[in-house]
């Protein structure tokens, strides 16, 4: 496993803050606007990340158990008969949903129980949305043999009702939270309430946002998504890819793709947010292009407001997409021009899955599927001796009853209606 600690610009801001990112006039994104009673918790975790993301034992640990138990290094997949279809660049794919529990985010769950059971903590607090992160952090406490508990917004409750099931049977508490718009928003929020209700658990947050240090620590972990993909790009092709695509929710996976690319100047990066169904608000979840600045769940950053700036409604056919912020260290790249940011609706997003399906025999995830929409229309219009790739954040089961629904409805009210019988 590559751990590469060397940093040029870019890598050195973002491993090396102290919680905020940019120019500090009006003020740095990022930060710890946090209640005084969550102060201490987050300097512990704070101080623990900054001595341990430098000690040979904690790493080698991390790499271990990455290996073992995940599954790494994922597969880097050319896309052969999707690139003829498109007719232009060659595209690939960094396929982490092959990791173990279907996605990116066991990465990040590995290195903060590694770094939780160094601190001495016995109960893990977690928040989900598409249910990915909350699985994989009780896959990782079942392992580790750690208390979980992990907060799901109603709304995303029921709609990855299988991701529920494999989070109850793996022994976790899961909490469907019924305040606000019972989306990922209102799990935060209800994740920070039971951590300050118990100081001595450890909140396991599941992305790049949030107060210091969750953004760089999230990054720091998922960082070998890019370190493999460079490697595997050159092995592959001699070279490293001409665009680097990755969805953007909260942003592990982006930044987990695009932080070993950040000071490679040919590689254009481009994260991809869900148009969801129209521009008004509620309609979508595109933060940084539609978004304001501003300060939520303890950090600067983009996100979506009223005009009063209250947090607006958010929509996407991806519940995890569905989330009103974006990572701070998103936020200053997109400010630095270093990211692109586009959208895709969730149409295109939907459509993108068949198609990926019938000609590669790969399911993305929904989530992932935004940054396929937008790959296969960018491939297109560029020279065949381009390079595309594509980070598959996941892989597409746990979203079996949204896709049913759109692609084949009378099979899955027949399928529902049998179950009923029974």
């Amino acid at each position: 496993m590559i751990m590469d600690l060397t940093a040029t610009r870019y890598r050195d801001l973002i491993l090396d803050s102290k919680g905020g990112f940019g120019t500090p006039n009006p003020q740095p994104y990022g930060g710890s606007y946090i209640p005084e009673v969550l102060l201490p918790g987050l300097q512990e975790i704070a101080a623990a990340f900054d001595h341990f993301k430098y000690d040979a034992g904690f790493l080698a640990d991390f790499s271990d158990t990455l290996r073992t138990f995940s599954g790494r290094p994922t597969a880097f997949t050319p896309l052969p008969r999707l690139t003829e279809a498109i007719g232009g660049a060659q595209i690939f794919l960094k396929n982490e949903g092959l990791n173990h529990t279907g996605a990116h985010k066991i990465t990040h769950c590995i290195g903060q129980i590694l770094l939780a059971q160094r601190l001495g903590k016995q109960r893990i607090i977690a928040e989900t949305g598409a249910g990915q992160h909350g699985y994989a952090t009780a896959a990782v406490c079942a392992r580790f043999g750690l208390d979980c508990t992990v907060y799901m917004g109603k709304k995303d409750y029921e709609r990855q009702r299988p991701n529920v099931y494999w989070m109850e049977l793996l022994g976790t508490k899961v909490v469907a939270v019924e305040e606000g718009s019972q989306t990922l928003n209102d799990a935060v929020i209800a994740a920070f309430k039971d951590w300050v209700a118990n100081p001595d658990s450890y909140y396991l947050l599941g992305s790049a946002v949030g107060p210091h240090p969750y953004p760089a620590m999230n990054t720091f972990f998922q960082k070998i998504v890019g370190e493999e993909i460079r490697q595997q790009c050159e092995e592959t092709t001699g070279r490293l890819p001409d665009y680097c695509v990755a969805c953007v929710g909260g942003g592990s996976n982006a930044m987990g793709m695009f932080f070993d690319f950040l000071d490679e100047e040919t590689v254009q990066l481009i994260g991809v947010e869900a148009g969801g169904r129209g521009t008004k608000p509620g309609e979508h979840a595109a933060k940084v292009k539609r978004g304001k600045k501003g300060i939520f769940e303890g950090y600067h950053s983009y996100f979506l407001q009223d005009e009063d700036g209250n947090i607006a409604a958010t929509h996407s056919v991806s519940a995890g997409l569905d989330y009103c912020g974006v990572s701070p260290i998103l936020a200053f790249l997109a400010d630095e021009g270093r990211v692109q940011f586009e959208t895709a609706s969730d149409e295109a997003a939907l459509a993108a899955v068949k198609k990926l399906a019938q000609l590669e025999g790969i399911i993305p995830a929904l989530e992932s599927a935004h940054a396929f929409a937008y790959a296969f229309e960018l491939a297109a219009e560029l020279p065949k001796d381009k390079i595309v790739v594509v980070n598959a954040s996941g892989r597409g089961e746990k979203d079996l009853f949204i896709t049913m629904r759109h692609f084949q409805e009378d099979s899955l009210i027949a399928y529902a209606q049998h179950l009923l019988q029974k």
